[in-house]
């Protein structure tokens, strides 16, 4: 089969076929992530952290303010003032095609919440009086439609990215700083509601989000991955610092030909595989890129 090249990459081995399945992806992760603010999560004040946690907490402040928007500020428009700036800081890194599945996905979650809200919910909790329940249903939405946006190789942007930023040069895990600030997220509903309960269901759907992510993707979120090339010294600038994974080369030798070179061996998180094999294969078309599930596994050393 013919591969056709793709203009939003340089990697001519993505083909046309792939592409609509990962616009398909995106379409579906992003009419699931909508539903889920829209129908459930917002309604009923639950402020989940992240982009969309912070523009559930504006909108409920600017209730009333203007006019215009007597319901406050649509939460779609105003997720899109911290996922742009977002994604400009890590647009360099995404790649074009890449980076236009992310401006695909936050913007069609964008438009979608506010024409949920406004012509099919208008702003009010389609289960009356059980915030416990919207948080269940939420979560559970909210992760199914990650999984898919996930599946697609993309992203929201969202606060992962700013942690990614702010642990660039420290010794800090991202997961640690991702917690960190989607917890002074949800220390921002509680401010804005005065509602002891905000904070409690926030964890419920967090909760429910993360274990539908668990049940979709059973296996071992790390991969081992050997790669081995012509030229595995010039992958090493584009891992460490494009990417800012970890490696190690293991000398080897050929069994057929005994020709001896190193091979470049790492453990990363299975969302960024795809990014790793895309831009190897950039920079060497006859890589040859293997992985297999990481069981028991911890980082390896910086050497």
């Amino acid at each position: 089969m013919k591969t056709r090249r793709n203009p939003f990459s340089s990697n001519p081995a993505i083909t046309g076929k792939q592409v609509a399945n990962d616009l398909f992806l995106v379409l579906i992760g992003a009419i699931l992530q909508a539903a889920a603010y829209s129908i459930f999560i917002a309604p009923a004040g639950i402020v989940p952290g992240g982009v969309y946690g912070i523009s559930i907490g504006i909108n409920h402040l600017t209730q009333g303010l203007w006019s215009i928007f007597p319901e406050g500020l649509p939460i779609g428009k105003v997720s899109l003032c911290f996922n742009i700036p977002l994604f400009l800081l890590a647009a360099r890194k995404l790649g074009m095609y890449s980076g236009g599945k992310t401006i695909a996905t936050f913007l069609l979650i964008a438009l979608l919440t506010d024409l949920i809200t406004t012509h099919i919910t208008k702003g009010l909790p389609i289960i009356e009086d059980d915030p416990f329940l919207a948080a269940v249903y939420g979560g559970a939405i909210l992760g199914l439609g990650v999984f898919f946006t996930f599946r697609a190789g993309s992203t929201s942007a969202g606060t992962d990215v700013l942690a990614r930023v702010l642990g660039k040069g420290r010794n800090i895990k991202t997961s640690n700083l991702i917690i960190f600030i989607d917890s002074l997220v949800v220390l921002f509903g509680l401010i804005v509601f005065r509602d002891l309960r905000v904070p409690l269901y926030s964890l419920v759907t967090i909760f429910v989000y993360g274990k539908v992510l668990d049940l979709m993707n059973p296996e071992n979120p790390n991969k081992a991955i050997f790669i081995i090339c012509e030229n595995p010294q010039e992958l090493r600038a584009l891992i460490i610092d494009e990417l800012q994974l970890r490696a190690t080369y293991l000398h080897g030798r050929g069994m057929y030909a005994g020709v001896e070179r190193d091979i470049i061996f790492m453990i990363a998180e299975r969302k960024d595989v795809p990014r790793l094999k895309q831009y190897v294969l950039e920079k060497d078309p006859k890589a040859f890129i293997a992985t297999a599930n990481a069981t028991n596994d911890t980082l390896p050393p910086l050497i």
